[in-house]
């Protein structure tokens, strides 16, 4: 089996998570976040859709860690980015953080809004 290097070049990539907090780039972070390739933000939740709406020009796609286990998103939410044009992927918060990191390494746009485990 041959086996290639990730390379994330000058993004950070989410390294750790564990109950109320993300690692990421080395730094962690407690509480709701959003990592872009440029950094972290605190995130409000599904009330907060301005933070997500402020990334319609750096990615395609926001991957939202609903924490330990899936969940549906609130339809209001969902249709708000629907009407911009940015995907919106629900997952758990871990499969979100390993999907968002496979993805930042392809050199791909985009985010994870994410609530803790």
């Amino acid at each position: 089996m041959r086996l290639n290097e990730i390379r994330f070049d000058n993004s950070l990539p989410i390294d750790g998570y564990g109950p109320g907090f993300f690692r990421v780039g080395g730094t962690v972070h407690k509480g709701l976040i959003v990592v872009t390739p440029q950094g972290v933000k605190p995130w409000g939740g599904f009330i907060d859709t301005q933070t997500l709406l402020d990334l319609t020009d750096i990615v395609d796609v926001i991957f939202v860690g609903t924490g330990a286990d899936v969940a549906h998103l609130p339809a209001d939410f969902c249709s708000i980015f629907d009407d911009a044009g940015i995907g919106i992927e629900p997952m758990a918060s871990p499969a979100a953080c390993r999907t968002y990191n496979v993805l930042l390494s392809e050199g791909r746009r985009v985010a994870a809004a994410l609530l803790p485990v």
